[in-house]
């Protein structure tokens, strides 16, 4: 019974281990440069789009192991827009609503192709990948456009100042640590996210047992609430030693927070996990499983369309290689984040395994002076791993799933010969 639970807790929470080790790893091999405050800042920000495009993936992923490859050309494309717009002195909110409204029609565009006229997903969006990035060049004339309106830049993460004011700044005695002065907003947020994580923690497992749920041991979930709650005051603290919050920060947020509560909490939700699980049977119990699919690529554009804003308000400009290699970036994340690849498993806290992994990687190697050629191996050897651990998990259900069924026959059998 004891290996049982040794063998669940690894396999729910493997990828978790290994991001902490890989953090340790680095730390190491940094001699602690990447755990410093402006390093974690720096991995917030530069890998924003990829915890937007992984959220996105994992709806399309929950179908039925389905992919986009179009999301770093749709990337280039709305932001290639938006930059030209704003480049012409055109207000920067026309330009946010130009880049979001592109994602919103590459994804309607690709949802009725995939879902009603049936064409294989890989294929519609590797059209998708090459038309929108010809386009987007088309538009560029094969030349950067910079962007340069500071107040986009402020509101979206791309400049210095790209922050949450310090509200709390005067209040009471100056915050200092080892000659460092503290952010006291980031401070008491922090303190009041760990404190609000423990509350509904404890709250909604109340409820469920009351509902007659199956929860985890009382000891266990002390124990991981706890972690939770301290990895969040560690992370809060950090980024008081740095700038305080970044905007880009409040905006992974709201995306993550908003389709968690899609994923887990609204019938859409529901009928996507369905979807994945068993197309055929799901379609049968009176659910248009159509409209899922032509729903999921629809919010895939939406947040591909989001990215584009956060990606060019970061880098500061629009160019031609713009969005090169985000759907691989996007598609990992899921996987590593325990996304299966036959659909049907996966969720946004997955999703932000994954990313902060593949954060954590990149910019580790990057401190490491690691040359980019084995940057790209490494990267392919951890999705690789991750999608075989998958694989294994899989035939595993099917082997315990044919072993009861022959049970139940042979019981069958020996009743009846009885």
């Amino acid at each position: 019974m004891g290996a049982s639970k040794v063998k669940n807790f690894l396999r729910k929470y493997m990828m978790l281990i290994a991001t902490v080790l890989v953090v340790i790893a680095f730390y190491f091999i940094t001699n602690g440069q990447s755990l410093n405050p402006d390093s974690i800042d720096r991995l917030i920000s530069q890998n924003a789009y990829v915890f937007v495009l992984g959220t996105g993936m994992l709806l399309c992923i929950l179908t039925g192991g389905n992919i986009d490859l179009s999301v770093g050309s749709v990337v280039c494309l709305a932001g290639s827009v938006g930059a030209i717009i704003m480049d012409n002195n055109l207000p920067w909110a026309l330009a946010v609503f130009v880049m979001l409204f592109m994602g919103l029609l590459v994804g309607l565009w690709h949802g009725y192709w995939i879902a009603y006229v049936k064409v294989p997903p890989f294929i519609a969006t590797l059209v998708g990948m090459l038309a929108f990035r010809g386009l987007a060049n088309i538009f560029l004339k094969g030349k950067d456009v910079p962007v340069r309106n500071k107040e986009f830049m402020n509101v979206f993460g791309g400049s210095d100042t790209c922050y949450v004011p310090d509200f709390l700044k005067n209040v009471g005695p100056e915050l200092t640590i080892r000659g460092v002065t503290l952010n006291k907003t980031c401070i008491v947020f922090a303190i009041l996210l760990a404190l609000g994580i423990v509350i509904y923690t404890f709250i909604n497992r109340a409820r469920l047992v009351k509902n007659g749920y199956k929860v985890d041991n009382l000891a266990v979930v002390i124990v991981k609430t706890v972690l939770i709650a301290a990895a969040t005051l560690w992370f809060g603290y950090k980024l008081a030693c740095y700038r305080g919050i970044p905007t880009a920060l409040i905006w992974i947020a709201l995306v993550l927070g908003i389709f968690a509560y899609i994923t887990t909490k609204t019938t859409l939700g529901r009928n996507l996990y369905a979807v994945g699980g068993n197309e055929k049977a799901t379609r049968l119990s009176g659910i248009d499983t159509r409209k899922v699919m032509f729903s999921a690529y629809t919010l895939m554009g939406v947040l591909s369309g989001f990215a584009s804003i956060l990606v060019i308000a970061r880098g500061q400009k629009s160019g031609p290689t713009v969005g090169v290699g985000f759907e691989m970036d996007a598609i990992a994340a899921c996987f590593i984040g325990g996304a299966s690849a036959y659909g049907g498993t996966g969720s946004i806290g997955g999703v932000i395994i994954g990313a902060t992994l593949m954060g954590v990687i990149n910019q580790g190697m990057n401190m490491a002076k690691t040359p980019t050629n084995y940057q790209k191996v490494v990267k392919g050897v951890v999705l690789i791993l991750a999608v075989l651990f998958d694989v294994l998990m899989q035939l595993k259900r099917k082997s315990a799933k044919k072993k009861k069924a022959v049970k139940v026959i042979t019981t069958e059998e020996g009743g009846a010969k009885s």
